[in-house]
């Protein structure tokens, strides 16, 4: 183990074909009580599940089973006490951000200050039109203004006495009362995915608590200068913001089964896309990269791994690199 690790995690878990055998769905509680109270006990900052209604294509079919992310949170704060809570990422075009931010204050009151709000400016057309929520998908350029005028819906309804208003292009609330307030101060965290240099990560600077990134160390370097330039455009403390990464990881004690398991589990994908998307190695190995993450300007690691082998790879992960 690389001493010296200062990076807090987090884990995401975006497959429920593991949480239930023989089609019994009332397992689901019972799995995730036992994911996520190990995450807990093992240290874990944080907890998250994506938010989309149907399961995404590159982590399998359509049909397999897919949890609404922002009620199982709300389960999980019941059964939790100190880990934070989250969705990685809600999609701006698919929650009213008034609506959102009343039932994420919500949520932060009944866990007593645990919500973490991911949130980004949507991808998924296929599951846009299939669940009719729009008529036509929106363009990536309407899509991110979007998640910036939620992003100041969300703050003034959160900090605002008694009640907040807005007037934007696509979203206007008048005198809307979110009472009780979010128990953390000034607010709940915000936390942006995505890391498109001109428009996402210019957001992240002017109003988001944190950036989640995607990629090898050098893309995250990249993408770090860029958030940093942004920065001083707009005049944001840069160290003020929360840098975060999502990594797929992958331990095996032999390094060429560790590749090969990484390698089985992105099918299809090329080795530099893997790279870009993986860590994987002996528990040296995975520590040595993500030390290096570290290094880049990385302080929050969450991380997912193979659905069969989650609760092996959360114990490996907690004792020998955390």
């Amino acid at each position: 183990m690389i001493e010296n690790l200062n990076m807090q995690f987090g884990l995401q878990h975006p497959n429920f074909n593991f949480d239930y055998r023989d089609h019994d769905s009332s397992q689901f509680v019972d799995s995730l009580k036992n994911l996520v109270t190990k995450a807990e006990n093992a240290g874990f900052d944080s907890f998250w599940v994506m938010d989309h209604f149907h399961q995404i294509t590159m982590l399998g079919k359509p049909e397999e089973p897919m949890l609404e992310g922002w009620t199982t949170i709300s389960v999980l704060a019941g059964i939790t006490r100190k880990i934070r809570l989250g969705t990685l990422v809600t999609g701006v075009t698919y929650r009213y951000p008034s609506v959102l931010a009343k039932v994420a204050a919500t949520l932060d009151v009944l866990s007593k200050g645990r919500m973490f709000m991911g949130i980004g400016a949507s991808w998924n057309e296929e599951e846009s039109l299939a669940y009719g929520i729009a008529s036509s998908f929106p363009t990536s350029q309407e899509r991110l203004l979007r998640l910036e005028e939620a992003i100041q819906i969300m703050r003034r309804m959160w900090t605002q006495e008694p009640s907040a208003s807005f007037d934007g292009r696509y979203y206007k609330i008048h005198n809307a009362y979110c009472i009780p307030k979010p128990i953390q101060k000034p607010s709940p965290p915000i936390l942006v995915g995505g890391s498109g240099e001109k428009r996402t990560l210019r957001i992240v600077a002017q109003y988001a608590d944190a950036c989640n990134l995607f990629g090898s160390v050098e893309t995250v370097k990249a993408k770090l200068n860029v958030l940093k330039e942004h920065c001083k455009a707009v005049g944001r403390d840069y160290d003020s913001i929360l840098k975060t990464k999502l990594a797929t990881i992958v331990i095996d004690d032999d390094k060429k089964m560790a590749k090969k398991r990484v390698q089985d589990f992105f099918k299809g994908f090329t080795e530099q896309a893997i790279e870009e998307t993986a860590i994987y190695g002996t528990p040296e190995d995975v520590s040595e990269q993500i030390k290096s993450f570290e290094e880049a300007g990385i302080q929050y690691l969450i991380m997912n791994s193979e659905p069969s082998r989650e609760l092996q790879t959360l114990e490996t992960f907690a004792n020998d690199v955390m």
